[in-house]
């Protein structure tokens, strides 16, 4: 499931802090502090094109919504398909918290 071409100790150490956060405001503290904030804004951007894609929406739909580039939802796309399931899993999760309230 896990990429061994990013997996080090300083990737650990990164995802380790990230599941010490507890709410929404701790995560915009953590993040502004660690990104900037076009990284913040490309990250949010790709996931909500990811959701997109595994909603059905068709690429002029993204891009008028998102105005992320084809190229990114491209990249995305392959990652949804050959990629390690991770936003299949945090979506899936998602769903299963939307069910539960």
């Amino acid at each position: 499931m896990s990429n061994s071409k990013i997996k080090d100790a300083s990737v650990d150490f990164l995802f380790e802090a990230i599941l010490k956060l507890n709410n929404l405001n701790e995560c915009y503290a953590f993040f502004e502090d660690l990104c900037t904030v076009q990284e913040l804004k490309a990250m949010s951007q790709r996931i909500a094109v990811a959701h997109m894609l595994s909603t059905k929406k068709v690429y002029s739909e993204i891009v008028a919504e998102t105005g992320a580039s084809t190229a990114t939802i491209s990249r995305v796309n392959r990652s949804l398909h050959y990629g390690c399931d991770g936003y299949e899993l945090v979506f899936n999760r998602l769903n299963d918290g939307k069910n539960k309230g």
